[in-house]
């Protein structure tokens, strides 16, 4: 994908003001943001902004998105706090911690993640403890994945359709076209549509590119993280009308997938 320089411009900007959004609200936006700007070469600046953060924020979700995001940008360090948050009594931050250590590669203490993904209680952390599992090569956490996958849980379906979007293989796309139909949530149907692209499917492509226009601002949104992932090279011009889109973290999302598939 080549960007103009207007373009380009824009989307760093975007992302650079998203970094800095400082509304309570805007705090996963400003992840987001760094997520992005990682991905545009720039984790300096996501290493210098977010850094003294680690010292300073005292709420464990938070704290894993912080941390998540420096390991990203190329600090190691952070890998602890979030194996630690895992290792907590209190379960508050688990599922963030598992999420986080996915994201980046990583299990931290993976006696602790086995436990929170055969015995977590909550069927999302089982499930992002299994992705953290499953990316590290573990059979059995993918089999729960695609277990969950055709389960009946919403939930289920819907973090593990994100999930094999990601580590799942051609053999996924058939399971995942047959829940389109009975898809408890068009959120749910835009994650399942978005793991479709992501696996190279045709039909899903038509139809991500046809949700980065939906109402919804989440679906335009998890559209446009996801045309990153199945390198949908064929929606760069919705992609850059959405630098204007009234919506924060839809914003965000355009810019980060323009300026990777640029890279």
């Amino acid at each position: 994908m080549k960007l103009s320089q207007a373009i380009e411009g824009k989307a760093i900007t975007v992302l650079r003001e998203g970094l800095r959004a400082a509304g309570e609200e805007d705090f996963w936006v400003s992840m987001h943001a760094a997520e992005g700007l990682t991905l545009a070469g720039l984790g300096h600046e996501v290493i210098e902004f977010l850094e003294p953060k680690l010292e300073t924020e005292k709420d464990a979700r938070r704290l894993c998105g912080i941390a998540r995001e420096l390991v990203r940008a190329g600090k190691r360090e952070p890998v602890a706090v979030l194996t630690e948050i895992l290792s907590r009594p209190d379960p508050y931050g688990h599922t963030h911690a598992a999420e986080s250590l996915y994201k980046v590669d990583e299990v931290g203490d993976e006696t602790v993640m086995r436990e929170r993904f055969e015995n977590g209680g909550d069927i999302v952390l089982r499930l992002m403890s299994a992705a953290a599992l499953a990316r590290q090569g573990d059979a059995a956490a993918l089999a729960f994945l695609r277990e969950s996958r055709d389960g009946a849980d919403p939930d289920g379906l819907k973090i593990s359709a994100w999930v094999l979007g990601i580590l799942g293989d051609e053999s996924d796309i058939e399971p995942l076209r047959r829940r389109l139909a009975d898809a408890p949530s068009p959120v749910i149907h835009g994650y399942i549509v978005n793991a479709l692209a992501a696996l190279g499917d045709a039909e899903g492509l038509t139809l991500l590119a046809r949700d980065l226009e939906d109402p919804d601002p989440a679906i335009r949104t998890y559209a446009a993280t996801f045309a990153g992932d199945a390198r949908a090279y064929s929606t760069q011009a919705r992609l850059e009308a959405m630098l204007d889109d009234p919506f924060p973290d839809a914003r965000v999302r355009a810019a980060q997938t323009l300026l990777q598939l640029s890279r």
